[in-house]
């Protein structure tokens, strides 16, 4: 709906939220002493890696279409606690690796790729740049969940969003551009992401996302395709069809299986 270039959505979705993350982050310093300099090399690149992931996902999503994209960069299922398991020895339920299956294609059914919502203008180069993403979007969640365990939560968010805020203005220059001063409708949009997304719904998980196993925080993360067809549902007056309700389903209940097993 913002109708811009990936690049520019990216800066300003970042830009916009440095202000109000700030004010937060003012608090959390004032109790809790300014963090050590060797603290920012991981929040750093957690938000050049967050930055390739906006990008490259914004351009899937006209390439390969939006359900295709919501499949491929949901691949962080799998890839999050395999990283997990590799660098920190986490261990793998057993269940998870059972469900991850049933996870995938209840993403599959809630994209609607099934039923023709895979077409884009150019599939081959959109399905490289969604996976790509993917493998950006799992670094990110990894490093963020890693660097929730060291404190000052909020500070350490602030410099991954200001740090793919300056990745973004480069990379997003070089490929199809910034523009440097988009429309009001424009910046109305990106203003009601930066709060909805950056400030509200990434804060909160980079504040929870290291109190939970990784396999949990994988899977709660699938709870945003079916919240984007709720949405489409109610602003764009989108109908979903049976099977992506079914696919709504197949997440919802492998969601509430993993989170009440873990609370009992």
């Amino acid at each position: 709906m913002a109708d811009t270039s990936p690049g520019t959505a990216s800066v300003y979705r970042c830009v916009l939220a440095l202000p109000f993350l700030a004010l937060l982050a003012t608090r959390e310093g004032r109790d809790e002493g300014t963090p050590p300099p060797r603290q920012l090399a991981r929040p750093v690149a957690a938000g050049v890696l967050f930055s390739g992931d906006m990008l490259l996902w914004t351009q899937a999503i006209a390439e390969v279409g939006a359900g295709l994209t919501a499949v491929l960069v949901n691949l962080q299922v799998v890839l999050v606690p395999a990283l997990a398991w590799l660098v920190d020895r986490e261990p793998v339920m057993r269940r998870y690796l059972l469900a991850v299956p049933v996870v995938l294609l209840g993403v599959l059914f809630t994209s609607g790729v099934l039923e023709g919502g895979g077409a884009g203008a150019d599939p081959l180069r959109g399905t490289v740049h969604a996976a790509l993403a993917a493998l950006c979007y799992s670094g990110f969640l990894f490093l963020l969940r890693r660097g929730g365990h060291s404190g000052q939560t909020v500070r350490s968010y602030v410099v991954v969003i200001a740090s793919a805020a300056v990745a973004s203005a480069a990379l997003g220059t070089a490929w199809q551009g910034v523009d440097l001063a988009p429309d009001w409708a424009t910046l109305g949009w990106l203003l009601l992401v930066a709060v909805c997304g950056q400030v509200l719904g990434w804060l909160l998980i980079a504040v929870h996302l290291p109190h939970l196993p990784s396999h949990v925080g994988a899977l709660l993360l699938l709870l945003t395709p079916v919240g984007a067809l709720a949405l489409g549902a109610v602003v764009l007056n989108e109908r979903p069809t049976p099977l992506q309700l079914l696919g709504c389903a197949l997440i919802l209940g492998n969601v509430a299986a993993a989170t009440t097993r873990r609370v009992s």
